[in-house]
């Protein structure tokens, strides 16, 4: 869990790929590593099929709105006074270092933050907030590629009170359905994606995610949640500096 809030970054800063073109990148490889660790969720019973389509369904009509509307309006150049010019592509690495920070914080927290409020009502009477935080997530993968597990893991322990084992395992089906979405719906880009390296790159990924699925059995997830947390934090902080105050 997390792991895909790296892969612009890595697709930016270390393959050089044009940050609008990384997030059509980033929404097959989340959607494709998504997709094994569902089906391998699956066959543990750890999906709660009702709540993938009551939180799936507004999620995945963001993404497309998103990516279909939204998207296009953003300018070339979004700021820009003395010398300085904040260009879309910076924007949206901005924006996507925001979201670093954001997601680092939730994972450092302790775990006692994300059990379930007991003073909460009962059953499902969250519906209106579990939309609301569907279409959040939505916009935030259409509009950066990442998955937003950070924000439908607590919505589902919290408001539609579901274990944490299924509430990882539903996410994980929200994200992949969310990301691939994304990914189809950018066919006008698909003409620009060097296949060869897409599909290297996801092959390393989902061997990755199936290896640290592997260590998760062994490896309290409490421990290695704060660690790559900080890790996260920092590599935020790293992408605000260089595109606002470097580049």
């Amino acid at each position: 869990m997390g792991g895909g809030i790296l892969t612009v970054p890595v697709l930016v800063y270390l393959f050089g790929i044009e940050p609008l073109i990384a997030t059509t990148y980033s929404l097959f490889v989340v959607g494709l590593t998504s997709l094994v660790g569902a089906t391998v969720r699956a066959g543990a019973g750890h999906i709660h099929w009702p709540m993938t389509i009551v939180f799936g369904i507004p999620s995945v009509l963001s993404v497309f709105l998103i990516r279909t509307f939204l998207l296009p309006l953003v300018p070339d150049s979004i700021l820009s006074f003395g010398t300085f010019t904040l260009g879309r592509s910076s924007f949206l690495l901005v924006l996507f270092a925001v979201l670093m920070v954001a997601s680092s914080t939730s994972m450092i927290r302790s775990q006692a933050d994300t059990s379930p409020d007991t003073s909460t009502s009962e059953g499902y009477r969250h519906w209106f907030s579990l939309f609301v935080k569907g279409l959040m997530v939505g916009a935030i993968t259409g509009l950066l590629g990442a998955g937003g597990e950070f924000l439908i893991i607590p919505a589902l322990v919290l408001m539609a009170r579901l274990p944490m084992q299924q509430a990882v395992g539903t996410s994980l089906v929200i994200i992949a359905t969310n990301s691939l979405t994304g990914f189809w719906r950018d066919y006008e880009l698909h003409s620009l994606i060097n296949w060869p390296f897409l599909v290297h790159f996801s092959t390393i990924a989902v061997i990755g995610i199936l290896i640290g699925s592997s260590l998760a059995r062994k490896i309290s997830g409490d421990k290695l949640k704060p660690i790559f947390g900080y890790f996260v934090l920092v590599m935020g902080f790293y992408i605000l500096v260089k595109e606002l105050l470097l580049s």
